[in-house]
């Protein structure tokens, strides 16, 4: 299991569109992949309605957990697509 933790440089945090990204590129991955946010709450990285669901927020840290064979690409294909801020200025 790897982990890191990011922060959400984008304007408008993980609403629709970056949501859909995020989903997009955590499906392409084998791996079991949650992120961690406000301490004690997890969202599925796999589940759009589960992304929007913990209503992110520019500015916000996030803590995505990879587990499984892929883990090491897993994590830093996502971690890289959020501090991408997800090609928003």
């Amino acid at each position: 299991m790897v982990s890191q933790v990011v922060k959400v440089s984008n304007p408008t945090g993980l609403h629709l569109r970056p949501a859909g990204m995020f989903c997009q590129e955590a499906m392409r991955f084998k791996s079991h992949i949650i992120f961690r946010y406000r301490e004690t709450c997890e969202a599925n990285a796999k589940s759009v309605l589960s992304i929007l669901g913990a209503c992110i927020r520019p500015g916000d840290e996030i803590e995505i957990v990879c587990d499984g064979n892929d883990e090491a690409e897993a994590l830093q294909t996502l971690v890289a697509l959020v501090e991408s801020g997800f090609g928003e200025a």
